[in-house]
């Protein structure tokens, strides 16, 4: 088993910057990649970025790429989401997750408000 601990979420104004966090323990051995989703009301759960533990290769949706940034560091089993010029649109609870031996791990949400 993979638990997740996510931090960083929160209010902002639109155009203002968050960053999350999270840190994987227990099982952490065999992480293929960690990432985050997230979810809108009444949308379905998205993928917003994921990076590869192994070389650390990165995929983002369309509607954050330029504005939100992944990373993480190996050696704490932690990744993080650097979010840039937030839009009311990017409103959702964010799920850290991790894929590890073909199962997918997620958090348990953080929620990120973006609203004048």
């Amino acid at each position: 088993q993979v638990q997740l601990v996510e931090s960083g979420g929160g209010s902002v104004q639109p155009g203002g910057s968050l960053k999350l966090s999270c840190a994987a323990s227990g099982s952490v051995f065999s992480i293929y990649a960690m990432g985050w989703h997230r979810q809108a009301p009444g949308k379905q759960r998205e993928l917003v970025a994921s990076i590869t533990n192994s070389d650390g290769s990165t995929i983002y949706a369309d509607a954050v790429k330029g504005r939100f940034t992944i990373s993480r560091d190996k050696a704490k089993n932690t990744v993080y989401l650097q979010m840039n010029s937030l839009k009311p649109e990017d409103t959702a609870v964010y799920y850290c997750t991790v894929d590890r031996e073909y199962r997918r791990y997620y958090g348990q949400g953080t929620q990120v408000t973006v609203s004048s």
